[in-house]
C-alpha cells in the first residue's frame, strides 16, 4: 500500500478501531511525519482549487488563452504554479484548449493596380520596427455570421502588437476597408516616419487607399505577391482573435460588430505576448506615445 493510500485509510477511519498512533506503528512512520503530509496535501488541494479557480475565471473573459499566459497572468496575482505542473492540472481536468485551423480567401492580388515593394524584407533598405507607430501592418479577414457575412480589417502596430485600428463590414469594397486604417490614424501620437505593410490585395494597391498613404505621408510597403508569410504578423493577429476570443458565430454583423469590439479591448489590454516578454499590448504601446 502506498503511503497516500494508507493515509486515506487512516483519514476516512476505513478500520474500525484503528488510531492515528497504531496506524502509523504499522506504517513505520511516525505521527509527526503524517499529520505533516496531510497538511501539506490539504495545501496543495487548496492550492489547486485556487488555480482552477482563476483559469476559469479568466476564460470566462478568454476562452482559449493559452497555459503560459496563464501563468503569467497568475504570477501577477501572487499565484505561481510551474509549467510543467500547471500543464499537467489542466489536462487533468480537461481544461486544456485544442488547436483548430480555417481559411477563407479575402486577397484578390492578380490585379492592374500599382504594387509597391517590400520594405520590411531583408536588404539593404530594410526597415525594422524599434518603437512603436513606427510600423504598421494591416490585413483582412473573413467573419463567420449565421446570416449575411461578415469581414473584419485590422491595423496592428508591428512593435508593440496593439491593434491599432479595426472595422467590421459586410463587403470587401476599399471604402469599407480603408475605415480601419483611417481609425488608426486618427489615434495616431507620432507623426513621422510611418511604413504601412499589407499584402497586395486590390483594396491596397486601390488609388482610393493609396490617397491616404498620400495625404498623411505614409509608406507604402507590400508583401512579393501572394505569401502569408510576409505578412505573418497580421495573419497571426487575425488567427488570435478568431481562435481566442471569436469562437462563438455572431448573428448577424450588428452582433459581430459588438463582439470584436470586446475581443481588440480583451486583446490589446489584457493578453500578455511572448514576444513582448509576457506585457501586454497597451502596456508596451503606452511606454512609447
Amino acid at each position: 500500500m502506498s503511503q497516500k493510500a494508507a493515509r486515506k485509510v487512516i483519514q476516512t477511519k476505513t478500520v474500525t478501531r484503528l488510531s492515528v498512533t497504531r496506524a502509523c506503528q504499522y506504517l513505520s512512520i511516525s505521527r509527526q511525519a503524517y499529520y505533516k503530509q496531510c497538511r501539506y496535501e490539504a495545501q496543495q488541494e487548496l492550492f489547486e482549487l485556487q488555480v482552477l479557480g482563476f483559469v476559469k475565471q479568466e476564460r470566462l473573459q478568454q476562452p482559449r488563452i493559452g497555459v503560459r499566459k496563464l501563468q503569467k497572468l497568475m504570477q501577477r496575482t501572487g499565484l505561481s504554479p510551474g509549467r510543467d505542473k500547471l500543464f499537467n492540472l489542466l489536462r487533468k481536468h480537461r481544461l486544456l484548449v485544442p488547436t483548430k485551423r480555417a481559411y477563407h480567401k479575402t486577397t484578390h492580388s492578380r490585379h492592374r493596380f500599382y504594387r509597391h515593394p517590400n520594405l520590411l524584407k531583408s536588404g539593404d533598405y530594410q526597415v525594422t520596427a524599434v518603437r512603436a507607430e513606427q510600423v504598421w501592418v494591416a490585413d483582412i479577414t473573413y467573419l463567420p455570421v449565421r446570416t449575411g457575412e461578415a469581414y473584419l480589417s485590422l491595423v496592428t502596430d508591428a512593435y508593440s502588437r496593439k491593434i491599432v485600428g479595426y472595422h467590421v463590414h459586410d463587403n470587401l469594397k476599399t471604402a469599407s476597408v480603408s475605415q480601419a486604417f483611417k481609425k488608426a490614424l486618427k489615434g495616431r501620437h507620432v507623426k513621422e516616419g510611418l511604413v504601412h505593410h499589407s499584402d497586395r490585395g486590390i483594396q491596397y494597391c486601390s488609388a482610393e487607399y493609396q490617397q491616404i498613404h498620400q495625404k498623411h505621408n505614409v509608406r507604402c510597403s507590400m508583401t512579393d505577391g501572394y505569401d502569408c508569410y510576409q505578412n505573418a504578423l497580421a495573419e497571426r493577429v487575425n488567427g488570435i482573435l478568431k481562435n481566442e476570443y471569436l469562437i462563438r458565430k455572431p448573428d448577424d454583423i450588428e452582433q459581430a460588430k459588438i463582439m470584436v469590439d470586446e475581443s481588440v479591448r480583451m486583446y490589446n489590454q489584457r493578453r500578455p505576448h511572448l514576444s513582448l516578454e509576457y506585457k501586454t499590448p497597451d502596456e508596451v504601446h503606452r511606454a512609447f506615445v
